[in-house]
């Protein structure tokens, strides 16, 4: 049974993505409340109604449940008990199993592995005894073959936090240490000619469809840019496609979900990660593509029929980070000067170093003319920071 408009859509989770989710449920027509534990973030500040509660507390919990016609989740970190707990009173998006498998790096690696999907190399490191002498768990190979390598911790790391690069064993112990000794996969450094991502969209009857791949660069572990269409080949993009369908059939995800991939130089797509929601790579679908990622999410989550994801042109979107506040408001006439380019902002109340607080994104003819343009703006709005600032 659908979701009429008019209804009242929970979504748990504060953060940008909510607030892009809320800003498209509420243009279909619903309202949202937001459970989430800050006193103020960029979804509740829009949303119709804010349960300020731990996203485990029980009284929160079955409020939420019983006064929300249905429930989604803006960021994978959220427990995946607290689905279980709100599925026993209406329809969620996505399931409880797929955010608890995508959340953990272990379980995902095991997973994909399982599943023929290929991955780097890589081992679980969970104790002092697999960190000296643990054997991969496929490959049978020493710990010392997957260096140079990247320890990643198997919970709440993201954009950058809890990964180190590894070159030796002696850096191994110490990273090891670094992050507590919490569980982590160490994966093999690969050689990278770039990467890429797909959003896939799955409704509850199976049927499933992709956006454009998106072409990803990064810095300092955090998406810079994003280019769509990608440039790598049509076959690459067929099959990125059909192994992001695969993944989300397999997990039986319903909802929006990113799939991120290594590209290596003969053309292999290596499976990277697996995010159980909308993407930061994705946001440039609210400008570009006849249907949004967040509007897609509404969509499946209120058993409505998928819209088209084609695009009206080419798009480049930039990240802009916290640092670009360190001199005060970036001056913000150097990008709505351009017609044909998107500001998003956030909302968020403080702008500090590495937080992302908004985006825009540049649409054109051609990825060649999105790109220059999008890095020329990019250019522009750092020439106000210190030279400190650029080389960081």
């Amino acid at each position: 049974m659908s979701i009429m408009p008019g209804a009242m859509l929970g979504l748990l989770g504060g953060g940008q993505l909510g607030r892009m989710f809320t800003m498209a449920a509420q243009s279909m027509g619903y309202r949202v409340t937001v459970l989430d534990p800050a006193d103020e973030s960029p979804s509740s500040s829009i949303a119709e109604r804010h349960l300020r509660a731990d996203y485990l507390d029980s009284n929160a919990l079955h409020e939420l449940g019983p006064t929300c016609a249905g429930i989604t989740t803006e960021f994978e970190n959220v427990p995946a008990e607290s689905l279980r707990i709100i599925a026993e009173h209406g329809v969620v998006s996505p399931t409880a199993n797929s955010v608890a498998i995508t959340q953990n790096r272990i379980l995902e690696k095991k997973f994909l592995a399982t599943n023929g999907f290929e991955i780097a190399p890589y081992a679980v490191i969970q104790n002092s005894h697999d960190l000296n002498g643990a054997l991969l768990q496929t490959h049978a190979e020493p710990l010392s073959g997957l260096l140079p390598g990247i320890l990643k911790v198997s919970r709440f790391g993201y954009d950058g936090k809890g990964q180190v690069r590894i070159s030796n064993a002696a850096e191994l112990d110490s990273a090891f240490t670094s992050m507590s000794r919490e569980h982590c996969v160490l994966e093999q450094l690969l050689l990278l000619e770039g990467e890429v991502s797909v959003i896939v969209a799955r409704g509850f009857d199976g049927k499933a469809v992709t956006f454009p791949v998106s072409e990803n660069q990064h810095h300092n572990g955090i998406l810079d840019i994003s280019i769509t269409p990608a440039r790598i080949s049509p076959v690459m993009i067929q099959r990125a496609c059909e192994i992001a369908i695969s993944i989300a059939e397999k997990l039986d995800h319903r909802g929006v979900l990113c799939v991120e991939f290594f590209v290596l130089a003969d053309e292999r797509l290596v499976v990277n990660e697996v995010a159980p929601r909308p993407h930061n790579s994705g946001h440039y679908t609210i400008d570009a593509c006849i249907t949004s990622q967040f509007e897609q999410q509404a969509r499946i989550l209120c058993g409505m029929p998928l819209g088209s994801t084609a695009m009206h042109g080419t798009a480049v979107m930039v990240n802009l980070l916290g640092d670009l506040w360190q001199r005060g408001e970036p001056r913000w006439e150097d990008v709505l000067r351009h017609p044909r380019v998107k500001l998003h902002l956030y909302g968020k109340l403080a702008a500090r170093p590495g937080r992302k607080m908004g985006h825009y994104t540049v649409l054109a003819e051609t990825v060649e003319a999105a790109l220059q343009l999008a890095l020329e703006i990019k250019q522009s709005l750092a020439s106000c920071l210190s030279p400190e600032q650029l080389s960081a």
